[in-house]
């Protein structure tokens, strides 16, 4: 029973071992503080409130897996009377993971800050930088775990058991940094392509102390690269690709779509939003397969948006995968809304 204990901790912690290894969303641009850093502020703005919100894997589990994110980001002027339009982003951003059964919980808090740099006279091209310091507390219930020196014999797990087992909680410092690059496309097109190092510090995360069975495991450092564009085609209709890459010790991640907005009529404040995209993964065995495929939908009334998506696994059909699908909302507000920038995607 130990060893299944440490198969279990190890699933949660080491991202070598397990096969969802970080954080990560589907609607990746309605969680922009999540994604890169230097996309604090980056909204057409003044401020701007998110909230999503990911369930993952109910056909397998009485209680799935639950994952929250809130963030609020601010943008400033600098300098207002200067002619180019640099910007300063500060944010916060709220995190939990959250696994039935033991009660794991991985919970984080992180202040994020950005500088958006306009690159010419009109504002149409901006380079943008960001940093963002967390602090991240994980916790499990020993209490809900047994053991077989526990079991009585007859009708249950009641007796004291001899498992010397460490501290249920701890917690590390996380550091992420990233760069971001947006261009506008004529009148009413732009695209946006970026990169980000997340776990810069690659802190210990485990619950043994050093020199203990796993007690030096360390989280690997993830590489990731975005790219998105917002293409205008005309009849209020435009086409938004969207392309994510991640690499995180020997696992890899790439989600690739697009979506297609449609705007109610030139003067309407409302759009409507469908989209579809895949994601093949990389496991630590390097095989490379087909994950799963996206279903998407979303709508913009005036400043606030709302997403909805679905994650349908592909491998859903063999016996130890079925059930793993994913089901994620997501709600953006933009405050004191300004028409003549947008400094990034949406979804």
């Amino acid at each position: 029973m130990r060893l299944l204990f440490l198969i279990f901790v190890s699933y949660i912690l080491f991202p070598g071992f397990a096969e969802a290894q970080d954080k990560h969303f589907t609607q990746f641009y309605a969680s922009p503080l999540t994604l890169n850093p230097a996309l604090t502020g980056s909204s057409n703005g003044k401020y701007r409130a998110g909230l999503i919100y990911r369930s993952q894997w109910k056909g397998v589990l009485d209680n799935p897996f639950k994952t929250y994110a809130g963030s609020i980001d601010l943008k400033f002027r600098v300098l207002p009377k200067n002619p180019n339009k640099d910007y300063v982003g500060a944010g916060i951003l709220f995190y939990s993971d959250k696994v039935a059964g033991i009660d794991f919980s991985n919970t984080q808090m992180a202040l994020s800050g950005a500088y958006h740099k306009s690159l010419d006279p009109r504002d149409r091209q901006y380079l943008s930088v960001g940093i963002q310091l967390g602090l991240t507390q994980r916790n499990v219930n020993i209490s809900k775990l047994t053991f077989q020196d526990q079991y009585n014999g007859l009708n249950g797990y009641t007796l004291a058991s001899s498992e010397e087992l460490p501290e249920n909680n701890f917690g590390y410092p996380d550091l992420s940094v990233g760069i971001n690059y947006t261009s506008a496309i004529g009148k009413n097109s732009r695209y946006f392509v970026g990169g980000a190092l997340h776990h810069a510090l690659s802190p210990k995360i485990t619950f043994y102390r050093s020199g203990d069975v796993i007690g030096n495991a360390r989280l690997y450092r993830k590489y990731s690269g975005q790219f998105s564009a917002d293409l205008y085609l005309g009849n209020d209709i435009s086409i938004l690709p969207r392309f994510l890459f991640a690499l995180q010790g020997p696992h890899m991640e790439i989600n690739a779509g697009s979506n297609i907005k449609f705007k109610f009529n030139s003067y309407s404040p409302t759009s409507f939003h469908v989209g579809a995209w895949a994601r093949p993964v990389r496991d630590e065995q390097s095989n490379i397969f087909l994950d799963a495929v996206v279903l998407m939908a979303g709508i913009e009334i005036n400043n606030l948006v709302m997403g909805l998506s679905y994650d349908a696994n592909i491998s859903d059909l063999t016996t130890y995968r079925q059930g793993q699908n994913a089901f994620e909302l997501s709600l953006v507000f933009i405050g004191e809304y300004e028409n003549d920038e947008v400094m990034c995607p949406k979804f």
